[in-house]
Parts: C-alpha cells; structure tokens; sequence
C-alpha cells in the first residue's frame, strides 16, 4: 500500500486557525510531519498532537516548504483534506451477492463501484467492514494504536454459513477474531444482514447468542448488534441464492430477536440486539417506544432513526408558529418505507395556517423494489413520480437521498437536473431542524 502513499491535498483550511495564520493554501499538499509521511487521517491526527512539529509542505507550484510550528499540545491546526486515506482504500475481495456496490448499473461514477473493506474507514467514520481483508500489518496497527470501536459485518458466526455468505472461505475465522479483539479489550459494534432462508430462523438464533458472550466484562468486546434486512435491486446478479424480505419474514424475525432481547435484557441489563426499523415497516407492526431503544447504540445502521426522528420532533412542535405569511404550498418526499409513519408530523405541520405540506412516499422503479428506504430513492424516480403532479413552490428533499456534501443522486441525477426539468426549487433538509427551518425559517 505504500507505494500508493501520496501526499494529501488540503481542501479547506478553518477560519482563525493555526493553519490560516500561518498561510496554508487550499490546493497544497502535505508531504510530512516531523519526518513521518501520514498514511491517512489517524496518522495525521495522531502526529500532530505533538507541541513541536516540523512539516514539509508542497504547494500548488511544486515548491516544498519546511514550516516550524509551536502550540498547545492536541491543538488542531485547522487543516481538512480530500480524502481521509491518503495510501488508497483497503479493496474487498469478499463477493457477497447482497452487496449493494454489486446491486448497481454500469455506467455510474467510478466511485459508485469501490468496493472497500478498509478499517480506518471504519474508525474514523463507522462504516463496515468483515475482516477479512486485513493484513497482519493491520491487525498490528490497530492493537498499537487502539483503533475501537470499530464496526464489523458478522452476518453469521456459523463458519460454513458465513463464508458461504462472503463467498470466501477466510470467513469462517470470525469467533477467533471476536477473541483477538475481546484480549486486547478492544470494541466492536456488530451488523447481522438478514437474507431469507441463509442466516435468519435457528442460524440468526446461533449468531446473536455467539455475539453475546462477547459481551459481559467490564469493557463488553461486542457491545451492539444491529439486525438489517437484505436489500435487493434488480440489477443484482443472476442466481444468487437471495430472495427478499416478505412481511411473514420480518413478523418472524421480529418474534424472534424480541423473545432474545428479553432473555439478554434480564442477564445483562441491555437489549444488546437491535432490529432496524424496516423489520416493523415491512411487517406491517407499530414502531416500538423510544425507551426500548436504550441510548440507541446502533442509530446509524437504521435502528430507531425513525422513532429518533418522530421524538425530536415532537419536542420542536411548540416552537413552530400558528400560522404563517403568505401562505406555502410544499411537497415532502420520502421512501414509501417511512411515508406512513410520517404522517404525523405532516398532519401536525398542517395545522399551521397558511401551509400546506403534500407527503410523497416513492417506492424505486430504478432499482426495481416495492419498497424503498428514503436514502435509495434517485433523481430518476423523483421525476419520475413528480412530473405529473403539483408540486407547489418547492420540494423538500432529505439529504440522506444525497452523496454527503455534494447534490448527486445514486444514479448521478443532481438536484440542478431536478429543478430544471421539474421547474421547481428544491430544498434540502438535514434532519428535524433542517425540515422545520426550511418550511418556517426557524
């Protein structure tokens, strides 16, 4: 991997920052710091914790710099670059027929199509990973540096089952690897994707209880599992052995990890297992009480975002306006999923005078699915579906449809395309308080 260690260009330097009164330039590079070339973000972070540092810096016409630098120990420079790994992604050679990178037209941007499985992705950001990708060099660094929690795709800790999922036959090394990290107390944070008739019924049974003995300790090695249902699209690969989830499925997966949550809850005071919401969307079942997701361990992967969402903005609710001038009429778009359990913040938002907000919910024809979660609708079906209707003055759009930090969808439709041929501003919302000021200005 070194041979692809190239020096990280900065994109952005923060106002009044070491960085800013020193002269940093978006464009520049930096080469080393205190004779260490940084291998990524960990590094980085980890180098300049330092009070002294000695830096070689390549600006934008290839001239190198020595910069000299005194501060406060683990003060930050100010500094954001391009990319987080500056040696490349660790790629994936696992060929997991529900992997979603492998559920994609061709055709799309390169960067739909990496396949990683890179650890410092995981640390730095919680993204997934199997484990299986991991060179003994890793393996030593993140024991040196402590690297945890990460985020780790168990699926099954069944040998033959789970590398049967991967396609690969290192799979199998799982429980020794929970070990290795339980030596070490390191943490980790599990995911289990359901696929219909491969790992749920006696096999998901065998997995969590595997996982929960990983648990007691003073510092718990496994401290979460999320349980994900498998997402299909029609674009996946011919006979690959997976169908999807029906809602007989989800009533008894839901049976099922509920009857186990009981059982962990009185031996080890937590539920420890968790069923992201699309099992009681699917089912057809109520959403369960904010008090049943605990601290909401596993929020990212799905795990009560809905109920999060419904409880914070039940708690803006007084602060919105009786009324409100010249009136607005807006078009509210989500995944057909979560439409339902929408409805009441439209109807409480509908109250307020002089708005009108139209609730969509959008199942993907693009990706050839009935049901759809919000973050998988596309630019396509959003026209679509939008076309032939009125939309009012704006559309709010959720920004978890989007690429973090950019307006492309996931089939490079952008929001501009959006507008221009639907002839109708798009908003986007980032979260309860990105809705609410989008639709009142608060």
């Amino acid at each position: 991997m070194s041979d692809r260690l190239q020096p990280p260009r900065i994109t952005r330097i923060l106002p009044d920052s070491i960085a800013a009164e020193i002269g940093f330039e978006v464009g520049d590079r930096l080469v080393s710091i205190n004779g260490e070339k940084p291998r990524d973000l960990i590094d980085y972070r980890f180098l300049i914790a330092d009070e002294v540092l000695e830096l070689v810096v390549l600006d934008k016409d290839d001239r190198l710099h020595e910069v000299e630098i005194e501060k406060d120990y683990d003060e930050d420079l100010g500094l954001e670059f391009e990319t987080a790994l500056f040696d490349g992604l660790i790629q994936c050679n696992n060929r997991c027929p529900f992997c979603f990178i492998d559920q994609q037209p061709p055709g799309k941007r390169e960067s739909l199509y990496f396949k990683d499985d890179d650890y410092r992705l995981s640390f730095l950001y919680g993204s997934y990973l199997t484990l299986t990708n991991l060179s003994q060099r890793e393996w030593d660094r993140i024991e040196r540096l402590r690297l945890s929690p990460l985020y780790v795709s168990v699926h099954a800790t069944n040998p033959t089952v789970r590398s049967r999922l991967l396609k690969n036959p290192r799979a199998g090394q799982i429980l020794e690897q929970l070990a290795w990290f339980q030596a070490r107390q390191l943490q980790i944070h599990a995911q289990v994707v359901v696929c219909p008739d491969l790992n749920d019924g006696d096999v998901l049974q065998e997995t969590l209880q595997d996982l929960v003995q990983f648990y007691p300790g003073d510092i718990p090695t496994v401290t979460s599992v999320a349980i994900v249902p498998v997402g299909l699209t029609r674009f996946r690969p011919d006979q690959d052995e997976l169908r999807p989830v029906t809602p007989a499925d989800a009533t008894g997966v839901i049976e099922r990890v509920q009857s186990l949550q009981g059982e962990f809850l009185d031996r080890f005071g937590t539920r420890f297992a968790w069923l992201a919401d699309e099992w009681f969307l699917i089912a057809g079942q109520d959403l369960p009480p904010a008090s049943l997701y605990e601290d909401y361990p596993q929020l990212e992967n799905g795990v009560g975002s809905i109920r999060s969402f419904l409880a914070e903005f039940e708690a803006l609710s007084p602060t919105l306006p009786p009324q409100i001038s010249p009136d607005r009429h807006l078009t509210w778009v989500v995944g057909n999923v979560v439409a339902k359990a929408f409805q009441p913040i439209q109807a409480r938002l509908n109250q307020i005078q002089g708005l009108q907000v139209d609730l969509v919910g959008i199942a993907s024809r693009y990706w050839g699915q009935d049901l759809t979660v919000t973050g998988l609708v596309t630019g396509q079906d959003l026209l679509e579906t939008l076309s032939d209707r009125p939309c009012g003055e704006a559309i709010l759009l959720p920004s978890v449809m989007l690429k973090h930090g950019e307006t492309c969808f996931l089939d490079d439709r952008t929001v501009a395309d959006l507008e221009q041929q639907l002839q109708v501003p798009v908003l986007i919302c980032e979260g309860v308080s990105g809705l609410i000021r989008q639709i009142v200005g608060n």
